[in-house]
């Protein structure tokens, strides 16, 4: 069988991405252009200013991962890009740069779900096995997705409110930690101890999430007792919150692991990097005899590999976008 090779497009939110994917597995060549640096001056995301580096940077990251490759766009079988869900603004640039490669080189336009991306990361590394259960953690999402197959899709549980690295985020903030809060979190919680009694949240039998409640606490927490003059050690509540959040997942993937069988499990997303969430889930895994699969670190957050890798079965299947395919900013899996 013919080698597939899949020019994607990745620019959902704050990073410029182009990879060449072949088979929807080996990984020929990747560009990321972050924009961390611009936006930890305003400590997040400025829309506005995303699509616009979005314009400015997509030209040369093309010609950068064009020029690891060794290759022309024309080499290439198909053009894929996310166009759900993210940033509007930004999720623009990517598709009307995608459909104009289509109609120049007459490629046929893939059109990709940014969360389905996240699932089949996984799929550059390793081989993915079905049925499996995919823990979505990112930014915007907490969702436990089974999967029976490829794109065969059950929703099994999203958050109420709050995404877990929206969380991440806004506790990052007020403990006056800079953006990204996510990974700062995670490296002061190292040098503390769960002493803070947080509230577990959405303690029931569902497999949905909640993290408001959560975020709030620790908030409210912090407030009161600057209020009080008291001194908050702000290493001890990082770690008190991380754990709360991660107890979270781990009471709802149990859950699903007992009452399904299932036997491997799929972190997907931002989060899916945190090595406090990886070794908790692969001690919980192990309980169940179940396998843990998650990405190298470049891989869990936004890139394009991710959307060459699950726009390959799509390409298999024949199902391609038309020229008039737009952006949509709210999308789920299911």
């Amino acid at each position: 069988m013919k080698d597939v090779l899949i020019l994607s497009i990745e620019s959902s939110c704050d990073e410029t991405s182009i990879a060449i994917v072949k088979n929807g597995c080996d990984v020929v060549a990747l560009s990321i252009l972050s924009q961390m640096d611009t936006h930890a001056n305003y400590g997040g995301v400025v829309p506005e200013i995303a699509s616009r580096m979005h314009t400015e940077n997509i030209t040369i990251v093309l010609e950068d991962v064009l020029n690891k490759a060794n290759m022309k766009v024309s080499d290439v079988d198909a053009i894929a890009v996310t166009a759900e869900p993210g940033l509007l603004g930004s999720l623009l640039v990517g598709v009307e740069f995608a459909k104009v490669l289509s109609y120049v080189y007459k490629k046929p336009l893939i059109k990709v779900n940014h969360l389905i991306g996240h699932i089949y990361a996984n799929k550059l590394e390793n081989k993915l096995t079905f049925p499996n259960l995919s823990l979505i953690i990112s930014g915007g999402h907490t969702e436990l997705i089974k999967m029976t197959g490829d794109y065969e899709f059950e929703l099994l549980g999203e958050t109420q409110d709050d995404a877990i690295g929206e969380a991440f985020d806004k506790v990052a903030r007020v403990l006056g930690l800079k953006y990204p809060g996510g990974p700062n979190i995670e490296k002061l919680a190292f040098e503390g101890e769960n002493t803070y009694n947080l509230p577990k949240v959405l303690n029931d039998e569902s497999y949905n999430f909640s993290y408001s409640g959560l975020k709030s606490s620790v908030i409210n927490l912090v407030h009161n007792e600057t209020q009080r003059g008291n001194t908050i050690n702000k290493a001890n509540l990082a770690c008190s919150f991380q754990t709360a959040a991660v107890n979270e997942l781990k009471r709802k993937l149990e859950l699903a692991l007992k009452n399904t069988g299932i036997k491997d499990v799929i972190i997907a997303g931002g989060v899916s990097a945190n090595k406090f969430l990886r070794n908790e889930l692969t001690d919980l895994c192990a309980k169940y005899n179940a396998k843990l699969n998650y990405p190298s670190f470049i891989y869990c957050t936004d890139n394009a590999a991710m959307i060459g890798a699950a726009a390959y079965p799509l390409y298999l299947k024949g199902e391609f976008a038309n020229l008039d395919l737009n952006a949509n900013s709210n999308a789920n899996i299911c």
